[in-house]
């Protein structure tokens, strides 16, 4: 399980730092068109991991509901509104709204399969909204509901519904083989959108400078495939709600990164937030009730 714990962990380290590269790449090409090529690239390259550790297969075809349901939640509806909420909203409105993310996976997942956290998980899920609050407040902005915080709110519901299907397609494919064939089908259908609301936006492309090619790779290869290969495999085995409080992680990952890469600064108040947004992850994730009933088996006498 620790194993697990580290994997999301680094998806979301990766995811954390992709942010301010992704920055870098939209002062070159507009939204949609950017994510839905990035996301061609990421399909692709995670196809090529997966061929050479000889994991790839044609899914059956119960499995091609998931893989089309998955795509069009996780890939098309969730980029598509989250490109459109922030260019609609300050970057305030939209670290709060997607930190509201483990919340509503915790909700939904007890309403819709009936797997309901303990009281100490809920904590932790609260304990976390309340971190990314304190982390994202930090930097001000208005607080005011927008068409964007809607468009931004649209789109963690997606993804939030799409760990729901990953998790129930994990029991008969493999999640990071579902990841390829989603984005893939997923990056076609945002390429039309992108042709239809960008007209033209493609050629674009030959008149980026060298260096964006690197940062596209990057973002394309590692920030996509690899965060999102990591990710969706650790839903499958920890399931949508475990995995989901891990996203609170994202928040602070992108400030470092924001930090590092835009020279943005990083007050007290964003330390504060650190802790407990760990003490959050700590709590929802289930590790701390795995460390207390480990403890209680070792202090047991045996007979």
């Amino acid at each position: 399980m620790w194993r697990i714990y580290a994997l999301l962990t680094t998806a979301m380290l990766i995811w954390g730092l992709n942010l301010p590269l992704l920055k870098y790449l939209l002062l070159h090409i507009e939204p949609v068109t950017m994510t839905a090529f990035r996301l061609l690239l990421a399909g692709i390259s995670v196809f090529i991991i997966l061929f050479a550790f000889k994991l790839v297969r044609l899914p059956t075809k119960n499995e091609w509901k998931y893989i089309i349901l998955g795509a069009l939640l996780n890939v098309v509806l969730h980029h598509y509104f989250l490109n459109m909420g922030l260019y609609r909203t300050s970057g305030t409105n939209a670290g709060l709204i997607l930190g509201t993310g483990p919340v509503l996976t915790a909700v939904l997942v007890s309403l819709i399969i009936r797997n309901y956290p303990s009281k100490v998980q809920w904590a932790g899920f609260v304990l976390g909204l309340t971190g990314v609050g304190s982390v994202v407040l930090a930097g001000g902005g208005p607080a005011s509901l927008a068409l964007g915080d809607i468009f931004v709110f649209l789109a963690i519901l997606a993804q939030v519904l799409s760990f729901l299907v990953i998790s129930k397609a994990a029991r008969t494919i493999d999640p990071r083989l579902l990841t390829a064939y989603m984005m893939v089908i997923g990056s076609f259908v945002l390429i039309i959108i992108a042709v239809i609301q960008e007209p033209g936006e493609i050629r674009a492309f030959a008149e980026v400078p060298r260096l964006f090619w690197l940062g596209f790779a990057a973002s394309g290869i590692i920030g996509t495939a690899v965060g999102h290969m990591l990710y969706n495999y650790s839903v499958g085995i920890v399931g949508p709600s475990k995995a989901a409080i891990f996203i609170n992680f994202n928040t602070i990952f992108s400030l470092m990164g924001s930090a590092l890469f835009l020279g943005e600064i990083i007050t007290g108040r964003h330390i504060i937030g650190l802790f407990i947004i760990i003490v959050g992850v700590i709590l929802g994730s289930g590790a701390a009730e795995d460390m207390w009933n480990q403890r209680k088996k070792q202090k047991k006498p045996s007979l």
